[in-house]
């Protein structure tokens, strides 16, 4: 059990490098100038062993990346989907450090700043929205396919790229606390 608790730390670890990496070579050469073996060398890793912790480039800084989300959807109590999707908001960012919203700010805010990563983006879009569907009917005891999980899903994440986009523009807004500012509004019908 020790050594599966240490692998996992070091894996955790040799991601967490990676991306650090990454992201200090695509603020000193750009996204493209930038390539798997210069981030893997940086990172004192294999180009090998880059691909095992992410397929291609582009998956440093897409869609994927938000596991905290996914994983509170799967322990978030039943209820309506708008509910539901709140409290698996405040869940994820509440399972996260300062430091680690802060880094997941900054890929999220360079991701819309190059093009090929905003189109990678939305080419995976449709994946995540289909797990986010299937585990919000889950909860909210209805069918994938049920109007209200496509409502309540467009609305919610409309929203919240609302609020990042303003953060964006102001990196000391308090992200996670006008997020969920903004999915109570709408929860209660975006009444004035």
């Amino acid at each position: 059990m020790a050594n599966g608790g240490l692998r996992e730390r070091k894996k955790v670890k040799t991601r967490e490098a990676i991306l650090r990496e990454a992201f200090r070579l695509f603020r000193e050469r750009g996204y493209n100038a930038t390539t798997v073996d210069q981030i893997a060398e940086a990172a004192e890793i294999s180009p090998a062993t880059f691909f095992r912790y992410f397929p291609t480039k582009e998956d440093l800084v897409t869609l994927d990346r938000f596991p905290p989300l996914i994983e509170a959807l799967q322990v978030e109590p039943p209820g309506a989907p708008g509910a539901v999707l709140r409290g698996a908001f405040r869940t994820a960012f509440a399972s996260l450090s300062a430091e680690e919203i802060a880094a997941g700010h900054a890929r999220e805010v360079f991701a819309t700043t190059v093009p090929d990563l905003l189109a990678a983006n939305v080419r995976k879009s449709p994946g995540f929205i289909r797990k986010v569907a299937e585990l919000l009917a889950d909860r909210a005891g209805c069918g994938a396919d049920d109007p209200r999980i496509r409502n309540a899903i467009g609305a919610t994440l409309g929203v919240v790229a609302m609020v990042w986009l303003q953060w964006a523009q102001d990196p000391d807004m308090d992200g996670p606390a006008e997020i969920d500012r903004a999915l109570a509004h709408l929860e209660s019908g975006l009444s004035l």
